[in-house]
């Protein structure tokens, strides 16, 4: 990555050091800012398949990081199920063919690596032993690589099978046999790659030396599962359905999300429903909004919801 010394000249603060021509009686006018893409000039090669790896390459292109991945012959399996997908996550992504199991794909992977500043993965640590891609023979050959491996559990776990399903499962995230409508374990890891990417590339800066970073799944549901496992959103807790004003409700043409959460919010929606303001975890209170709400259709709610500043949107029939 370069340093900011070695970025173009003329270029401060995000805006071109141009100022307009002056007069005696005119003061310059500032030009709006631009945002500098922070990871301009770094390059990340990936040979992660289908929905971690690409999803933190698309937060990493969008951070301004050239991104290359190298694709089997048999190419991404996320193509084939998902073409959509596929199509934008890889936006802005050069993408290739290489087959690792050959010298002559292993002859492409060596010429990209030595060009690169992080290698992103999402094979299990037996995979990239056999591929020669294990941390100690990378960093004796390219010592400023930084390496992000994805994988489904930490450490000695790393080689067990799953999917975000399967995570999800150990969190305690399902409910009943229905699928959760997002993959939680696969955004989540996503995010969490992109960050570890940022952290090495801040070490590098300081040290010099590239690093690895190991980025679980399990370890991404765990961290969006902290809100279940404090108690908020079990039954009992207050976004979990025990407070009144966070609930999703029926209405007469559909469904209506209510977030009114904070006291000024609470009293508000009370006061629009007809209700003197009580506890907000009284089952009476939930029990009178809910045939408040029934008689209401969402245009009354969305002309409300802008009247009185409330935070609620509302939905059709599930």
């Amino acid at each position: 990555m370069r340093s900011p010394e070695s970025w173009p000249i003329g270029r401060v603060s995000g805006y071109n050091r141009v100022m307009p021509a002056q007069t005696p009686s005119s003061s310059p006018t500032p030009r709006p800012a631009v945002a500098r893409k922070p990871l301009r000039g770094t390059r990340v090669l990936s040979l992660a398949l289908n929905l971690p790896g690409p999803a933190a390459l698309m937060r990493l292109r969008a951070l301004g990081a050239t991104c290359l991945k190298l694709e089997p012959p048999a190419g991404d399996p996320m193509q084939a199920y998902q073409a959509q997908a596929y199509a934008d996550l890889h936006t802005g992504v050069r993408v290739r063919q290489a087959d690792l199991k050959s010298e002559a794909g292993r002859k492409i992977l060596r010429g990209e690596l030595a060009r690169a500043d992080v290698l992103l993965t999402s094979f299990r640590p037996s995979a990239l032993k056999r591929l020669g891609l294990d941390w100690p023979a990378l960093h004796s050959q390219y010592p400023r690589l930084c390496l992000v491996s994805i994988v489904g559990a930490p450490g000695a776990l790393a080689d067990i099978p799953g999917h975000d399903l399967t995570y999800m499962a150990e969190q305690d995230l399902l409910s009943g046999t229905d699928l959760p409508p997002t993959l939680f374990a696969d955004m989540g890891g996503a995010l969490l790659a992109s960050e570890a990417v940022l952290h090495a590339l801040m070490l590098r800066q300081q040290n010099g030396a590239g690093t690895r970073h190991e980025v679980a799944l399990t370890d991404a549901v765990a961290w969006l599962a902290r809100p279940r496992h404090w108690g908020l959103t079990t039954a009992k807790g207050a976004v979990g359905g025990a407070h009144a004003g966070y609930r999703v409700y029926a209405c007469k043409d559909g469904r209506v999300a209510v977030a009114a959460l904070e006291p000024h919010f609470a009293q508000a929606l009370c006061t629009a429903a007809g209700l003197k303001t009580s506890s907000m975890l009284a089952p009476a209170t939930r029990r009178a909004l809910e045939a408040w709400f029934a008689r209401q259709t969402r245009r009354q709610l969305n002309a409300l919801a802008q009247r009185l500043d409330l935070p609620l949107h509302t939905l059709a029939k599930s």
